[in-house]
């Protein structure tokens, strides 16, 4: 017999949608998890990162190999609520689905994952093996969370891994990395009439971006899989007056990385542009505050094929194969891991996080929790 009904699926993650983890705050969800575990028997630790930032590890099953599942507990921002048809963190039901920040991305896959442990438990259906689930902080800004699992040694012994971020029907094996990087620029304020007298500190930094683009646009690296790096400016600050030289100025930038033109090589190639500019009498700092490697796992793999398989029925149709541009925690949980590890992202969703109205299908949330329970046990035993 079911541990859950549909009623209490549901109300489980309008309560974690009701929790407000927007980018922090995590510790509060994962004490609800702790909590739920525990009504069922199953112990789960926190990983405190922060006083409000608090990863979460729980485990079922006695010996053999490990599946690890991880999902994200903090949201994006909800931005002008007053643009939501409903309350963003009031889960709302509207022509079959279920609409809150976080209903997609990703508080329904964590929930699916969390549900589907607790009723393999109470079944006893899991004969082989371990399930290790490994909900972490800070995905959607920093992955601060997942490099702590890294750090703790939590993915050694995992033999495979799930990350139930919102794939929908499809299961992806591989993505591109991300590099968040700061440029500062310092330079000397003098009147516009007189530039002489002062040093225009946005003038390094647009030489630099204007040089970037070349580099890294031009490139003729490309994936097979993941196509060509990506490279952006996304924020420019300098100067406070129309007629004043700028003293100071910052940029940052997001790069999205491939095997073919790795983090690394990325780095280096953008630290050359600042050498030159500070060679010519700039001072420009790059400071990278996240790097994220590319992920290629195995396209074909026993956890794939098996997910693949246990999938259609719900989907009704084949379920393909994909490589996508997002990156996810697995960038920091596989670090470490042979090219061949088996490595998956499948979970319930759409193309709505981030966005205004971010909803999930219901009937696709509650096939997941199902879908999961197979899929674990299966795999395991």
């Amino acid at each position: 017999m079911a541990v859950f009904s549909e009623t209490d699926k549901i109300k489980i993650l309008a309560d974690l949608v009701k929790i407000k983890s927007v980018n922090d705050d995590e510790t509060e969800v994962a004490q609800y998890l702790q909590r739920l575990f525990a009504d069922h028997g199953i112990q789960a630790t926190l990983m405190p990162l922060s006083d409000t930032r608090s990863n979460l590890v729980a485990e079922i099953g006695t010996t053999g190999p490990v599946l690890g599942i991880s999902g994200h507990m903090d949201v994006v921002t909800a931005g002008d609520t007053s643009k939501w048809t409903s309350d963003p963190f009031t889960l709302t039901e509207r022509a079959g689905k279920l609409y809150g920040r976080g209903a997609t991305d990703m508080k329904s896959g964590l929930a699916a994952m969390v549900i589907a442990m607790i009723e393999i438990d109470a079944a006893k259906t899991l004969k082989n093996g371990r399930i290790r689930l490994m909900a972490t902080v800070a995905e959607e800004v920093g992955e601060t969370g997942s490099q702590k699992f890294y750090e703790a040694g939590t993915m050694a012994d995992v033999s495979a891994l799930l990350i139930g971020e919102p794939s929908g029907y499809n299961i992806a094996y591989a993505h591109k990395g991300s590099i968040d990087v700061e440029l500062t620029s310092k330079g000397k304020t003098a009147h516009s009439s007189m530039p002489e007298a002062g040093y225009n500190a946005l003038d390094p930094l647009i030489e630099i971006l204007a040089q970037a683009n070349h580099v890294f646009r031009d490139s003729d690296r490309e994936s097979d899989l993941l196509g060509k790096l990506i490279f952006n400016s996304t924020v420019l600050q300098g100067g406070n007056q129309v007629n004043s030289i700028p003293g100071a100025a910052k940029a940052e930038l997001n790069i999205r990385s491939i095997p073919e033109f790795d983090n690394d090589t990325a780095i280096a190639a953008l630290q050359q542009l600042v050498d030159q500019q500070n060679a010519a009498g700039a001072q420009v700092d790059l400071r990278v505050f996240m790097s994220q490697n590319p992920v290629a796992a195995p396209k074909d793999t026993e956890l794939s094929d098996l997910a693949a398989k246990l999938g259609q029925p719900y989907a009704g149709t084949s379920i393909p194969k994909v490589a996508i541009p997002a990156v996810t925690d697995a960038s920091n949980l596989l670090k470490g891991k042979d090219r061949d590890f088996p490595f998956i992202m499948f979970g319930p969703g759409n193309m709505t996080p981030h966005q205004v109205d971010e909803n999930v299908d219901r009937q696709m949330y509650l096939d997941f929790i199902q879908l999961y329970q197979q899929l674990f046990v299966d795999y395991l035993n």
